[in-house]
């Protein structure tokens, strides 16, 4: 292409900068202050990201120079464009009913379906034939949620596909046959290792004729609602996929074979362009994995995603579909085969058709009208998404190396290796979201004031992470699924169902800064639990707030005013109120110790570690 001159002009009036230039002009506007605690951030999965990337952070980082298509995959396995597959899952207990949802999501958008069906459903002929009616398996992708009990679906499909007279060499779909998955969740193998290997080489023969089917699942999304780093997803999830490898190869399967079989399930977080990197990075640790093996003929990577249950909530539930939404941006962009959208309403009742409507949309806009299906890998030449896939692909392969030194899957889980590791993150988790360094909308910030849960709706998950125990007969921990927001839910709906609902008087006086900061503060912080807050611009006295706040039957009086003018107005109201209710000082102030002195004793501030704070008021009060 002829050079453009006036571009080039242009760009000679901006001469290069070094990065020793950037990093002079940062420190100077630093003023002396920590670079590191300033400007780097620590993530979840162990290594820093620094505040920006330049073209020389992609010079050691191979995996850019290779296009679209071309092994190891980082950039995609598609060279014409970024298109995936928009699936929807459905409860198949109702044959019929999951059958009639199915075609009408295909008529609407919907690429791909799925089957999720109970271990106790008995497949039939008859039954599959009614799930599969009207389905052209041969244009849509048909799936099976299954566990362990795909393995009696997969020879049942096949004879239904022959009633149908559908072309089977033809047909799509998958299997989500993964005994590691049950075994990681129950804490034991629904029979033993060595059957549970026998029946995954039995899926493996009996599947041979569906020459387009996935048939055997790694389900890397149970780490991610587990509470796990993006990181471990992919360790772990890699460390499932080689020890299915391992199964089928050691029983006389090819290793091409073994591995054109297998596909992966990933979940996806809030954490944007994480998680854009991790589907990058999966692509080309599994080719790493593939090339290890002496695959020659292995094709890339097949990974369907769905969104991560962890970090959606019961309450404002609507928040979720701007949670869905985002992360179905991040796996369109980091180049997923196909994905499920959460419906909204997941946490707490089986899915509506308006959530189910809203679910598909979400991807079809995403992909109709946003056009994220157009451009083949867009994060392409983005120093920072190049930096952090890296980054990503490193420290998952570590910590893969790590389960594999500890004799592979099954060994490292039985042992709690892995366990261990992602409790580990997942308290960090947990801590994070109960001191608000991480911010759950609606949850633990910013909640809804007037939102009560309803007594006969079943809205907090039945076993919590903290009541879950092993199985008499488990050979070691099982993976618990939990919800981040869970503790600070439960805690809320414990006010709800509890028939009272404690008022919080916000005590507004003195400096208008301090107090419109404190009560918003105050507010928010006693609304978590699901308290009735009273706000109020300010009083000219302690006397005047104080009538007003028994005058409103107050069970909590939160003082809410400078740290200079506690000293003096905090005491005051502390002695007039006499008990009658629960005094607290917003903020954390420097005559702390004088007040405690006094017999103040309740204090909130941003320091407070909000679920145990709030407990201890439930506490107090009786709830």
């Amino acid at each position: 292409m002829a050079e453009n001159k006036n571009d080039s002009k242009l760009f000679s009036e901006f001469p290069p900068v070094s990065t020793e230039a950037w990093e002079a002009l940062i420190k100077k506007d630093l003023k002396g202050a920590d670079y590191d605690k300033k400007l780097v951030w620590k993530t979840m999965e162990g290594f820093s990201v620094k505040p920006y990337y330049r073209a020389e952070d992609l010079k050691s980082i191979k995996s850019t120079q290779a296009l679209p298509g071309e092994f190891p995959y980082a950039r995609g396995v598609n060279a014409n464009s970024n298109s995936w597959l928009v699936r929807q899952d459905f409860d198949a207990c109702d044959g019929q009913d999951a059958n009639a949802k199915a075609l009408d999501a295909l008529k609407r958008g919907a690429d791909s379906v799925g089957f999720v069906t109970c271990a106790s459903c008995e497949p039939s002929i008859e039954g599959v034939s009614k799930l599969i009616a009207g389905i052209d398996a041969t244009n849509h992708e048909v799936n099976f949620v299954s566990g362990c009990n795909s393995r009696k679906i997969l020879p049942v499909l096949i004879e239904a596909f022959k009633k149908a007279k559908v072309d089977i060499a033809k047909a799509k779909g998958s299997f989500d046959y993964s005994p590691l998955t049950a075994f990681s969740l129950n804490g034991k193998f629904c029979v033993d290792q060595e059957t549970a290997a026998q029946r995954t080489l039995e899926v493996f023969n009996s599947g041979q004729a569906l020459s387009n089917f996935k048939l055997i699942a790694v389900r890397g999304d149970i780490f991610r609602n587990a509470g796990s780093s993006v990181t471990q997803e992919l360790a772990f999830a890699l460390a499932m996929g080689v020890e299915y490898v391992n199964w089928l190869t050691e029983k006389g399967v090819s290793v091409d074979d073994a591995f054109s079989k297998i596909f992966f399930t990933l979940g996806v977080g809030s954490s944007y362009f994480m998680e854009i990197a991790k589907f990058r990075a999966i692509r080309l640790l599994w080719a790493k994995v593939a090339e290890a093996y002496a695959c020659k003929n292995c094709k890339p990577i097949t990974v369907h995603a769905t969104n991560t249950i962890w970090n959606k909530t019961v309450y404002d539930p609507y928040i979720n579909m701007l949670r869905t939404t985002t992360e179905t941006m991040s796996a369109a962009l980091g180049g997923v085969h196909s994905f499920t959208v959460l419906p909204f309403d997941a946490p707490y009742q089986k899915q509506t058709a308006f959530s189910e409507r809203i679910a598909r949309n979400q991807q079809i806009v995403v992909k109709e009208e946003a056009y994220f299906d157009k451009v083949v890998d867009p994060a392409a030449g983005s120093y920072y998404i190049e930096t952090l896939t890296q980054s990503v692909i490193n420290h998952a392969w570590d910590l893969f190396i790590k389960v594999q030194d500890l004799g592979g899957y099954v060994k490292a889980f039985t042992a709690g290796f892995i366990q261990n590791d992602i409790n580990t993150v997942a308290a960090k988790r947990d801590s994070s979201i109960a001191t608000r360094r991480q911010t759950v909308l609606g949850t633990n910030q910013y909640p809804n004031f007037t939102e009560v849960a309803d007594k006969k709706v079943v809205t907090i998950d039945a076993v919590t992470k903290h009541e879950a125990k092993k199985s008499a007969d488990a050979i070691c921990e099982p993976l618990i699924q939990y919800r981040g927001s869970q503790a600070l839910e439960e805690l809320r709906y414990k006010t709800d169902v509890s028939g009272k609902r404690p008022k919080a008087f916000m005590l507004a006086i003195g400096s208008l800064a301090f107090r419109r900061a404190r009560a918003q503060f105050s507010c928010n912080f006693f609304a978590c639990a699901g308290f009735e807050v009273v706000d109020n611009i300010g009083f000219k006295t302690i006397d005047e707030g104080l009538k007003a706040a028994l005058a409103a039957k107050s069970d909590i009086v939160v003082i809410c005013s400078s740290d200079d003018e506690y000293e003096t107005l905090a005491p005051e109201a502390f002695d007039k109120l006499k008990g009658d209710a629960v005094f607290v000082v917003a903020g954390d102030p420097a005559c702390k110790p004088v007040l405690e002195a006094k017999g103040i004793k309740n204090f909130i501030s941003v320091k407070s570690n909000l679920l145990e704070t709030l407990r201890e008021y439930q506490r107090l009060l009786k709830i």
